[in-house]
């Protein structure tokens, strides 16, 4: 029978948290030159990182691989058993060995160890056991701080696993930054889902050519209200002589000069001039973001100041942004 109680969850909860961000303080400290080499000698590599670990480290390898992946830096994970029934054969002279391993005493790395000196392949290390076989035998080791794990028998890795990816998640950043890796980059690697429609051009999603929206100064908006309906986007662009978009007339501007005399005034006369615009390369977080701020539902893309499409908020819900 549990004597646990509500307020045990809590503490319990609250004393794991604090031990993970102590863990982790410790970790930020300790950080060092073995850090800055470790992130030099990964992009340096002319292939591939390649992330190896077994149990929980290997858990949290394929994860930091996959990170790394998604965000510019080529890796993959081998997993330590595996490697030495064959798959020592996916890793070559030109990659960089990334080993996790919380004591660094692991057996399961042995072969593969021995196979990184054999062929001259170098390998970085990441574990607490600082005279380890793994520590001694790595080139550059990223060192663990010894931290009061969560749990109460001290036996499930809990704070060892937050430093852990954390710091696999450091050289993975470092590692973005260090190439100059950026929200247009990120794009390629993240097409699918909500991400990748955040990260979509505009130009993407717009209206154009005979759906977009357009008229001239003269003409009476007793016509280009028939356009607006027509086109069903809640407003209308207004072109000047050159092709150049000068005025916009939205839903709002027909309610705020609603009157007798309203389909007798000329598209120039109600038009909002200099109306704000987007260049057919900004991201579709960027514009809806810009929208939202601007408080407006709609917005021309203009390349040179000629409208070349259009984006309402309807069309970010249709993508997938929303």
């Amino acid at each position: 029978m549990s004597t646990t109680t509500p307020e045990t969850h809590l503490a319990t909860a609250r004393r794991t948290l604090s031990l993970a961000a102590a863990g982790l303080e410790a970790l930020s400290a300790s950080l060092g030159d073995e850090f800055v080499q470790a992130v030099e000698k990964m992009g340096d590599a002319t292939g591939r990182v390649i992330v190896t670990g077994i149990g929980k480290s290997g858990h949290i390898g394929k994860k930091i691989a996959a990170t790394m992946a998604s965000t510019g830096t080529p890796a993959q994970f081998v997993h330590a058993t595996e490697a030495s029934h064959g798959d020592l054969g996916m890793i070559t002279t030109d990659d960089v060995v990334f080993a996790l391993s919380w004591s660094g005493e692991t057996a399961e790395l042995r072969d593969l160890i021995h196979y990184t000196k054999r062929f001259g392949i170098p390998l970085i290390a990441m574990t607490s056991g600082k005279t380890s076989g793994l520590a001694q035998a790595a080139d550059i080791t990223l060192l663990l701080p010894k931290a009061e794990e969560a749990c109460p028998n001290g036996m499930a890795p809990t704070t060892s696993t937050t430093m852990q990816i954390a710091l696999g998640d450091a050289v993975a950043m470092a590692l973005l930054e260090r190439m100059g890796f950026d929200a247009s980059d990120y794009k390629n690697f993240h097409p699918g889902g909500k991400l990748g429609a955040m990260l979509a051009h505009v130009s993407s999603i717009m209206h154009q050519g005979e759906a977009m929206p357009l008229t001239t100064p003269e003409v009476l908006m007793s016509e280009a209200i028939l356009v607006m309906t027509r086109k069903g986007l809640g407003c209308i662009g207004v072109q000047g002589p050159d092709g150049k978009l000068t005025g916009l007339v939205t839903d709002g501007d027909l309610r705020r000069h609603m009157g007798s005399g309203l389909l007798d005034l000329t598209v120039g006369e109600i038009m909002t001039a200099a109306p704000k615009t987007l260049a057919p390369e900004t991201l579709a977080s960027e514009a809806l973001n810009f929208l939202n701020d601007n408080k407006i539902s709609s917005i021309f893309i203009v390349e040179g100041e000629r409208p070349v499409g259009l984006v309402h908020l309807h069309d970010f819900l249709r993508a997938g942004v929303i």
